[in-house]
């Protein structure tokens, strides 16, 4: 995803069984390898870990600003 993967969009890379296409790949962005598994990011089952990281795209996600134009 040239352009970044916005918040709440699954990464193109993902397979079938929701598994990185692209893991262990030099063309995996360094943003997936800075993100390294952890017990607080895993949670007990996927549920937890997609509640995680769910929370961590809201927290991230810019601000969208809503311009007015005046008329001249």
């Amino acid at each position: 995803m040239p352009q970044g993967k916005p918040a709440g969009v699954p990464c193109v890379q993902l397979d079938e069984a929701l598994r990185c296409r692209l893991f262990g790949d030099p063309r995996r962005p360094a943003v997936c390898g800075s993100l390294p598994p952890s017990p607080e990011m895993c949670g007990e089952d996927r549920e937890a870990a997609l509640n995680w990281l769910g929370d961590l795209e809201r927290l991230t996600k810019p601000q969208q600003i809503s311009v007015l134009r005046r008329n001249s």
